[in-house]
């Protein structure tokens, strides 16, 4: 199974709105087949690990991380190649909760085949928490919040300068991250004073571009960063009702699309119904501070940087309301680790 959601990351970026599934085979213990799903409407990882296995599929085991779909969408029916490699017995890591794809379990033990589920399913359901988040959920985007901090949890130093905390490796990582999610964000203050992209350079390559939003309560962008003068028509300005009207129009004359919403959560609930699924906010410190107090942020993408800034340095989060420890809630660890120099940690709400 761990080799399974490993194979499933190579999906990442090109098969959303689909989950990510990895899958293998094994004969008398020996893995003879593995695959993946590699591109949204392309083949399933499970078809793809049987077509790999080959006749060695027949009374072999199959691993994937994910429940086989039952039903016909842009492929057949996964349970359909699981029954015709005649395979043995299946190991699930987790229960699909689409309702339109799931059943796939039942109707291979109704068939005789042997059925396992819930092998390392934490795992499986944290690799796929934005599918699982639209799926099961619906209200809103699954949002996630990175932030590249000193060790003193500041994002910039006195001087207001962020370029860089974090090294090549992490900036890197950031990039691969982007290609997952349908929209990246930031704050005002983020976009005035590091001018980003937001874009996704390197690999994967992202199926879907990501978009650009930027939250800018009065609408104050200036014109020219690049998130207006370059590709304007991916970029989405959300501010609030009371904004200058001649203000929206000056950005739409631009190509830039403009919307209002008076909180944060009727802001992703028209992001929403734009398509946005899953959103990557990458500061500022009131942005971030914002949401997490709102409990609007379901995972949190923490690159810790060996540097310390100090007091005057730019705090990473604003504006969180003081809680007593006794009633602080604690975040599931999803995943540690280095990027070069730098530190990884992945956190989820509880």
């Amino acid at each position: 199974m761990a080799r399974a959601l490993d194979l499933a990351w190579r999906g990442w970026g090109r098969v959303a709105p689909n989950p990510l599934v990895g899958a293998v085979v094994l004969h008398n213990g020996e893995l003879v087949g593995e695959g993946w799903h590699a591109e949204y409407g392309a083949a399933h990882a499970e078809p793809a690990a049987l077509r790999a296995a080959g006749d060695r599929a027949r009374g072999a085991t199959l691993v994937v991380t994910l429940e086989p779909c039952a039903h016909h969408g842009r492929t057949p029916p996964c349970i359909d190649a699981i029954l015709a490699a005649g395979i043995r017995r299946v190991v699930i890591a987790l229960e699909d909760p689409n309702p339109i794809a799931a059943g796939g379990a039942a109707l291979l033990r109704d068939a005789g085949v042997e059925v396992a589920m819930g092998l390392r399913a934490e795992e499986a359901a944290a690799q796929n928490a934005a599918f699982l988040h639209r799926v099961r959920v619906g209200a809103g985007p699954f949002v996630a919040l990175k932030l590249a901090t000193s060790l003193d949890f500041r994002i910039a130093d006195a001087a207001g300068t962020s370029r860089w905390i974090s090294g090549m490796e992490a900036r890197e990582y950031v990039h691969w991250l982007r290609a997952g999610f349908d929209a990246v964000a930031v704050g005002l203050g983020t976009a005035r004073a590091d001018d980003p992209s937001l874009t996704a350079r390197g690999t994967p390559e992202p199926r879907v571009p990501a978009r650009r939003v930027v939250f800018d309560r009065q609408l104050e962008l200036p014109h020219g960063l690049r998130l207006v003068s370059e590709q304007p028509a991916s970029t989405i300005v959300i501010g609030e009702p009371s904004a200058p009207e001649e203000r929206a129009q000056a950005l739409e004359a631009r190509g830039v699309r403009v919307f209002r919403a008076p909180d944060a959560a009727a802001a992703l609930r028209r992001l929403r119904d734009e398509g946005v699924a899953s959103l990557l906010v990458e500061g500022g410190g009131r942005l971030a501070g914002g949401l997490l107090a709102a409990g609007l942020v379901d995972r949190f993408y923490w690159i810790q940087a060996p540097v310390w800034l100090g007091d005057a340095g730019v705090p990473a989060v604003r504006g969180l309301p003081t809680a007593a420890l006794a009633d602080a809630k604690r975040w599931r660890v999803v995943e540690r680790r280095s990027l070069g120099a730098d530190t990884l940690l992945v956190l989820d709400r509880p």
